[in-house]
């Protein structure tokens, strides 16, 4: 039996924040009926195509372990159908700009009467406030999140992180309220509202550059690099570029192979615990005790000549034989591994983190699996639906309309 096997998801998000929330509550097991409109669907099946006439990667890769029902709303008989949805499911999730649902005739208000026991949960780009009728993209919310204005170095513009902090991370937020609503409404039998929006889940990944925000207040940030270049800090929290964000140094550092190869680096952090073995390892052993260098204190002035030292090291070692030396003593490092490297590691296989699967129209493909292992109901991930491949079933099982019904309601055009 998987986790949330018999909850069952309405689901009305597209794109990526919405799509992301509920793959993975279909991955646990929830039966995830994706409402898309007919002919077109969600509007990722044709972005970024790369098989011709094939849905593309980026619908794929988001919408595993679903149903695919089309249905009009704006028809009338398209509305009556999705008002015997709204009293079959447990949750509706939606990421629809703000007021749509409203203008679709299905208000909270009209929610609630349909089932008092409905879970609505949505992603929007900003909470109540100024900003909360934005339309938000990721790179917009990564940067109104804060994200943006604490990477980069420190000589160089604002820059967005290629991870889906904005869309994806929202997503898993979303998925983690509407857990924990369903677990309320076993004690209350009410459903709620549930509501997480992209500028909020930013911020929240962006908690320690809050941190330094308000140690700014009590003098400069002694961990990072400009304090020991000499360079004042402004008002703000500065780009760190590469700094550790934990208040143990670390940075990027070239390897053996960093002139053709552009991910040949490691990251490496000098844990005050593991110093004297780092001195070692570089050949410094005269480090462990000099005035400049025998505590992290003494140090923070001297990162840059700390970090150039270890770096000859690093440049005559591969990333990977810098793990392999670093990890038995217990020194933090980590080789930068390629969307390549990462693709054709077997562990990832293995675990599940990667999944091959295979389509009836592109073939076999690679995509991400569940991030969360659950021992006594493994997520298995099967393939996203096509358009509309289950609008009768879902019309006949889950609605338990007739066949002669699901003719009248085909020739109505609501689906």
């Amino acid at each position: 039996m998987k986790a949330l096997e018999g909850v069952r998801i309405l689901d009305f998000t597209h794109v990526q924040s919405g799509p992301t929330c509920t793959q993975l509550l279909g991955w646990f097991g929830a039966d995830v009926i994706k409402v898309e409109r007919p002919g077109s669907g969600d509007a990722t099946r044709k972005q970024l195509v790369d098989v011709e006439g094939e849905d593309s990667l980026y619908f794929t890769m988001l919408n595993h372990n679903k149903r695919s029902l089309t249905l009009n709303s704006k028809n009338d008989t398209g509305k009556k159908v999705l008002e015997r949805l709204v009293k079959e499911c447990d949750v509706l999730v939606e990421n629809f700009a703000p007021g749509a649902l409203d203008r679709m005739g299905f208000s909270w208000d009209r929610i609630q009467e349909l089932n008092p026991r409905m879970i609505m949960a949505s992603v929007k780009g900003f909470g109540p406030g100024p900003y909360e009728d934005c339309k938000v993209y990721e790179n917009v919310a990564q940067c109104a999140g804060g994200s943006a204005s604490t990477t980069g170095f420190r000589d160089g513009p604002p820059l967005v992180t290629g991870s889906q902090i904005g869309d994806s991370g929202t997503g898993l937020n979303l998925a983690l309220g509407i857990v924990t609503a369903l677990f309320q409404r076993e004690k209350t039998g009410r459903g709620q509202r549930v509501l997480a929006a992209m500028q909020d889940g930013v911020l929240n990944l962006c908690r320690v550059k809050l941190r330094d925000q308000q140690r700014l207040d009590h003098g400069p940030l002694k961990e990072y690099s400009q304090y020991g270049e000499g360079v004042p800090f402004g008002e703000a929290t500065p780009r760190a570029g590469n700094d550790s964000g934990g208040g143990q140094p670390g940075r990027i550092l070239k390897c053996r192979g960093w002139e053709s190869d552009p991910n040949a680096y490691t990251y490496f952090i000098t844990q005050a615990a593991v110093w004297g073995k780092i001195c070692d390892v570089i050949g410094k052993p005269e480090w462990r005790e000099a005035p400049d260098f025998a505590t992290p204190a003494a140090r923070l002035p001297h990162l840059n000549d700390v970090f150039d030292a270890i770096e000859q090291w690093t440049m005559t070692k591969t990333k990977y034989e810098v793990m392999e030396i670093c990890n038995p003593l217990d020194i933090p490092v980590g080789p930068i591994l390629s969307m390549k490297e990462l693709a054709e590691e077997p562990s990832l296989r293995e675990t599940g983190t990667i999944v091959e699967v295979d389509h009836p129209g592109r073939g076999k493909y690679l995509t991400v699996g569940c991030p969360v292992k659950l021992s006594d109901s493994p997520a298995q991930v099967t393939r996203s639906p096509l358009l509309g491949e289950h609008t009768d079933e879902i019309l006949s099982q889950v609605l338990h309309y007739s066949d002669d019904e699901i003719s009248e309601i085909r020739q109505s055009g609501a689906v």
